[in-house]
C-alpha cells in the first residue's frame, strides 16, 4: 500500500475515533453533559490524537529511515572493483534504483511475469525492457547491478508491507486503548491540552533544530575546504578567478563588494519610498484609500524574483542604456551594457518595497493615538507631529525593518543573475557588471566538478559567511528594537 492511501487510512481511523469517543463518554455520561469531566469534544479529540499521533510517527519515521537502510544494504552487493569514490557508488546506486523501478513496472503493467524478471541475465535485454517501459539507464547494465535491482525490488516490497502492517497496528492499538480509557469521569481534557503542549514544543524544536542542522551542513564543509585552501587568501584575496584544473585564485573580497555594493543601491531606492508609502498610508490615508492602496502594494511582495530578474534584463537594462550608454538619450558613454549593478540594485530596490513599507506601517501605527491627540492639542500641526513624535517613536522598529530588508537583499539571485552580469571585480562603478555571493554559489555547485576540491567546497564556505553575515544583521536588527523600543501604556 502507498504511503498515500496508508496515511488517509490513519486519517479515516482517527476520525471515526473521534465520533466513537464522543458517543462513548455520552453514552456513560447517560447523555447528561453536566455528569463529563469535560466537553465531549476533548473525549473525541484524545481517542483521534492516540490512534493519528502513533500511526503518522511511524509512517514518517518509516519513510525517512527506509531509503538508508536500504540503500546500505544496496551498497554491500556492489564490487568494490566497481567504482572510484563516493561518487562513482552513488552513480551505480542510481542504476540499481531506476532498473528496479523499471523491473517493477515492468511486472505492474504485464509487459514480464515475475518468473521471467527473476530469470532475466543479459543487460541487452533488460536495457529493451526497460525501454518498453518508458526508463532509461544511461550505463550498460551489469550482473551486479541487475542482481542489487532485483534485490532492490524485493526488499522494497517487503519494506512497504511491514510498514503498512506496522503503521495500521500503532494506530488500532491507540485507538483501542484510548476508546477503552473513555468513561465520564476520564481527564479527557487535560490529557488533549497536554498532547497538544507537547505537538506545539515539537514544532518549535524542529525549527530550532533545523537552523542548527543548516548550520553544521555548511560548517563541516567549509572546513573541509580551509584545510585546501588558506582563510587568508580567501578572506582578503582581491581576485575571484576558480579554475576547475587547478591554480584557482579563490579571494572572496570582489563578490561580497558586488554584494554589498547592489544591496545598498536597493537599500536606497526601497526605505524612501517604503518609508514615505508607510506614513501616507498610517497618517494620512482614509480608510478607503488605505484599504485599496496597502494590498495593491504588497502585491508586488508576491511575484517571484525570476519575473523581477526578466524585468530587469528586458525593460530596465535596456531603458538604462538608452539613457547612459554611447548613442543615450543623454550623450554619454557610461554603460556598455544591460547588465549592470545599478540595474539589479533598481529592480531589488522595487522588490524590497513592500518589505519596508509593510514593516514600517505596523510599527508606525503601534504608536499609541495619546501620543498624537497630546502633540495636536499643544497646537501642533499633523506633518509636525509626524516628524518630531511619531517617527522618534517609531524609529527603533523602523531601522529594524531596514536592517531586515538589507538581509533579504544581500541574500538575493536571480534578479543579480540577469540584471547585474557575472563579473567579480573591485569597481565603484554603478554601471559596471558585477556579481554577488549567492550567485557564485550556484555557479560553483553547478556542472561536474569534483565535490572534494576546492573550487567546489568554496561554495560552502562562501555560505557560512553569508550566513554569518545575515545573522548578524538580524541580531543587530533584534538588539535595536529591544533597547531602544519604547513601552506605552
Amino acid at each position: 500500500m502507498s504511503a498515500f492511501w496508508l496515511f488517509i487510512l490513519v486519517l479515516a481511523l482517527s476520525a471515526t475515533g473521534f465520533v466513537l469517543g464522543r458517543a462513548r463518554a455520552m453514552k456513560d455520561a447517560g447523555g447528561d453533559i453536566r455528569r463529563l469531566h469535560s466537553l465531549p469534544s476533548y473525549y473525541g479529540s484524545n481517542v483521534m490524537l492516540s490512534t493519528l499521533i502513533p500511526g503518522l510517527f511511524v509512517l514518517v519515521a518509516w519513510l525517512i529511515m527506509q531509503p538508508i537502510i536500504l540503500q546500505t544494504q544496496i551498497a554491500a552487493m556492489i564490487p568494490d572493483t566497481a567504482f572510484e569514490d563516493a561518487g562513482g557508488l552513488n552513480l551505480i546506486l542510481s542504476d540499481v534504483r531506476r532498473v528496479a523501478l523499471g523491473l517493477d513496472a515492468a511486472v505492474s503493467q504485464g509487459v514480464i511475469s515475475v518468473q521471467d524478471m527473476r530469470a532475466l541475465s543479459s543487460g541487452d535485454d533488460v536495457r529493451g525492457l526497460l525501454g518498453s517501459v518508458g526508463v532509461a539507464v544511461g550505463s550498460q547494465i551489469s550482473a551486479f547491478v541487475l542482481d542489487a535491482a532485483r534485490a532492490y525490488r524485493s526488499q522494497s516490497d517487503v519494506a512497504h508491507w511491514l510498514m503498512t502492517a506496522l503503521t495500521l497496528g500503532v494506530s488500532f492499538i491507540g485507538f483501542v486503548l484510548a476508546l477503552k480509557a473513555t468513561s465520564r469521569t476520564a481527564r479527557a481534557r487535560n490529557k488533549v491540552e497536554t498532547v497538544v503542549r507537547t505537538l506545539l514544543l515539537a514544532a518549535a524544536s524542529l525549527a530550532v533544530l533545523t537552523t542548527v542542522g543548516i548550520v553544521f551542513s555548511l560548517l563541516f564543509n567549509t572546513i573541509e575546504f580551509f584545510k585546501l585552501y588558506p582563510a587568508s587568501e580567501f578572506f582578503f584575496g582581491t581576485t575571484w578567478a576558480p579554475s576547475f584544473g587547478g591554480g584557482s585564485e579563490l579571494g572572496v573580497l570582489p563578490l561580497f563588494w558586488g554584494t554589498f555594493y547592489i544591496s545598498i543601491i536597493a537599500l536606497l531606492v526601497a526605505v524612501p519610498i517604503g518609508l514615505f508609502a508607510a506614513i501616507y498610508l498610517s497618517e494620512y490615508a482614509g480608510p478607503k484609500t488605505r484599504a485599496f492602496a496597502k494590498p495593491l502594494l504588497e502585491v508586488l511582495a508576491g511575484i517571484p524574483t525570476i519575473v523581477y530578474g526578466l524585468f530587469a534584463l528586458l525593460t530596465v537594462g535596456p531603458m538604462l542604456v538608452s539613457l547612459f550608454g554611447d548613442a543615450g538619450m543623454l550623450g554619454v558613454d557610461w554603460m556598455a551594457g544591460g547588465r549592470a549593478v545599478i540595474t539589479a540594485g533598481l529592480v531589488m530596490g522595487v522588490m524590497l518595497i513592500p518589505f519596508v513599507s509593510s514593516l514600517s506601517d505596523d510599527i508606525i501605527n503601534a504608536v499609541p493615538q495619546a501620543m498624537r491627540d497630546g502633540s495636536l492639542g499643544l497646537g501642533a500641526t499633523p506633518s509636525e507631529t509626524i516628524k518630531q513624535v511619531v517617527l522618534p517613536a517609531a524609529l527603533p522598529g523602523i531601522v529594524g525593518a531596514i536592517l531586515l530588508a538589507a538581509s533579504r537583499a544581500i541574500g538575493e539571485t536571480m534578479i543579480v543573475v540577469l540584471g547585474a552580469g557575472a563579473a567579480a571585480q573591485l569597481d565603484m562603478n554603478p554601471f559596471a557588471a558585477m556579481t554577488t555571493v549567492t550567485t557564485r554559489i550556484v555557479s560553483q555547485l553547478t556542472g561536474d566538478a569534483d565535490f572534494s576540491s576546492p573550487e567546489a567546497l568554496v561554495a560552502f564556505a562562501l555560505g557560512m559567511t553569508l550566513f554569518v553575515i545575515t545573522l548578524g544583521l538580524n541580531v543587530i536588527a533584534l538588539v535595536i528594537v529591544r533597547k531602544y523600543r519604547e513601552q506605552y501604556d
